[in-house]
């Protein structure tokens, strides 16, 4: 596909570890189609990674939760398409491959409309699945092939993360008011997941952190929500020296500064663990329920540690043999894998 595409509609619309996957395709049709307007329907816990994004021309946010009810649909459905249907596209890509990327895209209208290689829930009845060569590969690198389909160049794979001065400003605040000084070093523990088998002990984090400690390194928490503050107050009841609480003190964008300015992020297979090595933050991700040559940190695969299991990647969310799936993962297995990273 080699003409000159103008209007372009990109559907990706959750989790937050996911639209960072998907970021550098924005920057690829720029790159190529420098004067295409690029259009991003998203929900609203991704906008901010959205906003702070200067290759996206327009965002359409979704709702899903105004859409469950009845009386929801009824209110929301009409506007919601009219502002889908406002314009015309020359391309849709579907980068989510599910049942409501698929409503979507179904009533965009565009002639291509195309999608990841591993649709589901029939998304590929309505947008054409692009098996491209790395289909068996790492995440963003299939979302790029969705670009590569319509023409676009992918000379270097860049994450478009451009965060704000008062952002940043913001952020220096709270690190202040929390007695952290960035120009220390320190490492963030990303202690949350939304599957419990992607969340490793909070007592292997106190013990890794009390470590840090002993070699200079400040550890900080971050995250938000109730799970990620109990988990917290684990970790720091288990501690020496505590470390420094971060969770749900900033937004998104503030806390990817915190993360930029870090020497080290830890965690599992998680949004703020993705948005470390989208900004080239050395980054160690503890893995088991999924793979790392799919899900790993983008651009530095080796620095993943994936459980020592034979079920591991099975890709459930919870585990039929109600283990600990990352108990395998010791403190000191992360330390070998920190003392070795250049």
């Amino acid at each position: 596909m080699s003409e000159n595409l103008k209007n372009i509609l990109v559907v990706k619309l959750s989790a937050i570890g996911d639209v960072i996957h998907a970021l550098p395709v924005s920057y690829a049709i720029k790159e190529t189609f420098p004067d295409a307007k690029l259009t991003w329907v998203v929900e609203p816990p991704a906008y901010d990674l959205l906003k702070i994004n200067p290759y996206i021309d327009k965002i359409i946010i979704f709702r899903k939760k105004e859409f469950k009810t009845l009386k929801g649909l009824a209110r929301n459905f009409f506007p919601f398409r009219k502002e889908i249907q406002a314009e015309n596209y020359d391309a849709v890509l579907d980068l989510q491959g599910l049942f409501k990327s698929a409503a979507i895209a179904f009533f965009a209208q565009s002639n291509i409309k195309l999608g990841i290689c591993n649709m589901r829930e029939l998304s590929n009845k309505i947008s054409k699945p692009v098996i491209g060569e790395h289909s068996q590969g790492h995440i963003v690198e299939r979302y790029l092939d969705t670009a590569r389909a319509i023409g676009c160049r992918v000379d270097k794979v860049v994450f478009p993360l451009e965060i704000p001065p008062e952002e940043s400003l913001k952020a220096i605040e709270i690190m202040i008011q929390n007695e952290l000084d960035e120009t220390k070093p320190y490492a963030v523990f990303a202690v949350g997941a939304n599957w419990a088998n992607k969340r490793w002990r909070t007592d292997y984090f106190a013990e890794l952190g009390n470590w840090l400690y002993s070699v200079g390194v400040v550890p900080v928490i971050i995250g938000g929500g109730k799970l990620d503050e109990e988990r917290t107050a684990e970790i720091i009841s288990k501690m020496q020296i505590p470390p420094v609480n971060l969770v749900g003190k900033t937004n998104l964008i503030q806390l990817a500064y915190v993360i930029k300015k870090a020497r080290l992020c830890i965690g599992g297979d998680t949004g703020p663990v993705h948005l470390a090595a989208g900004l080239g933050v050395r980054t160690v991700m503890l893995m088991g329920p999924t793979d790392a040559n799919r899900n790993g940190p983008y651009g530095q695969i080796e620095n993943a540690i994936e459980v020592d299991r034979d079920c591991k990647g099975c890709w459930k969310r919870a585990c039929h043999k109600n283990e600990d799936c990352l108990e395998k993962i010791s403190v000191q297995l992360v330390k070998d894998k920190i003392l070795s990273m250049k």
